[in-house]
């Protein structure tokens, strides 16, 4: 669990885990913990959120909520080249 400060966008809340996710953010997958609670009754299963239709894809202007959960897409910084 990470806290992250009030008004970040997706891509700075991906940087608060690691820089390499805010530099290669490509986009963020999420549901409010509310969301979680309700469709899955006491089981942790993403399958259900994703079924009810409360799983959504966001992009780079994205402004977190408190209490979304998220998993961010990234590319690895840089493209992976060897220098």
């Amino acid at each position: 669990c990470w806290t992250v400060a009030c008004g970040a966008t997706a891509p700075q809340a991906a940087g608060v885990i690691h820089t390499d996710f805010e530099a290669g953010f490509i986009k963020l997958e999420c549901c409010s913990y509310d969301d979680f609670i309700a469709v899955n009754k006491g089981e942790k299963s993403m399958a259900s959120v994703k079924a009810a239709g409360k799983y959504r894809q966001e992009g780079r202007t994205y402004i977190v909520q408190d209490g979304d959960i998220c998993h961010f897409l990234f590319n690895k910084a840089g493209g992976g080249k060897k220098k």
